[in-house]
């Protein structure tokens, strides 16, 4: 993401989502609690711009993206979006399909690693955005719902016959693409869609905990390697091996790679700059 911008200032306030900044840590909160969070228009489109200016802000080395209440995000509004959507014409569906494809697209490209903390239900579009996150960290409560087949729609919704394969394997993600069957946090994490369960009521401190680990660290290097694993999920193993060069190289000819050198020589913790 260019961290060149044009004239328009920074959003200063966000009407469907909570937005907090503390030591290189974004807090993004699904802020819709009498609804499970559940998605609009205006929620999708504001996710989508706010992680764009996120990305140009240097500031920001790790953000977790969590919910109010008593759950994650129940996904798309019933009313609000999948009545709506009834009406919309074929350009007007494919325009919404796209901007929230575009939502976890900015999740995976987002120059930052992203920790979903996830309590409660993490149902339809909410599963994707979690399933779009580098980790993700559970109540052992929690449970994961890709419900797309239950309201006569494809399970791949959102980047979902993507991710979830590459996550969990093939075959988990058939039956959790398919079935639409809820996954509960142990089970989440014995297949891989769970990073972490945190110990009951726990999962935003656990999720920040990690955050703030990831924000301590090299921040450029960590930026390089979300780039590499996404990048590389569909490269043939010379290509990868190129990219890889090519990325180690610059990286040495950073700041960050010779304070590591400086540190330990002086038996000192590194001072990371993100150069």
């Amino acid at each position: 993401m260019s961290p060149f911008t044009g004239s328009a200032a920074p959003t200063p306030a966000w009407r469907h989502l909570r937005v907090d900044r503390a030591d290189g840590v974004a807090t993004v909160t699904l802020a819709r609690p009498e609804k499970l969070n559940a998605l609009t228009f205006g929620a999708y489109a504001d996710l989508r711009d706010l992680l764009a200016e996120l990305s140009r802000e240097k500031s920001v080395r790790a953000l977790v993206l969590a919910g109010e209440g008593r759950g994650f995000c129940s996904g798309g509004d019933v009313d609000e979006i999948i009545g709506a959507t009834l009406s919309l014409d074929t350009a007007g569906l494919l325009d919404f399909n796209r901007m929230t494809g575009q939502v976890v697209r900015a999740l995976r490209e987002c120059p930052f690693p992203v920790i979903a903390a996830v309590h409660g239900v993490a149902a339809g579009a909410g599963a994707v955005l979690a399933l779009a996150a580098d980790f993700r960290v559970a109540d052992p409560g929690a449970r994961f719902v890709f419900l797309f087949t239950r309201v006569g729609l494809s399970g791949g919704d959102m980047g979902a016959a993507y991710l979830l394969p590459r996550v969990v394997g093939l075959g988990h993600a058939t039956r959790l693409l398919m079935l639409g069957d809820p996954v509960r946090a142990p089970e989440a994490e014995r297949i891989g869609l769970v990073s972490e369960v945190a110990e009951e009521g726990r999962a935003d401190e656990t999720a920040h905990a990690l955050a703030h680990r990831i924000a301590d660290g090299p921040a450029l290097a960590h930026a390089q390697t979300k780039a590499l694993l996404t990048a590389e999920l569909d490269m043939p193993l010379s290509a990868a091996i190129e990219l890889d060069a090519t990325t180690q190289a610059l990286l040495m000819t950073g700041g960050d790679y010779a304070e590591f050198h400086a540190s330990f020589a002086e038996r000192r913790p590194p001072q990371w700059n993100r150069r």
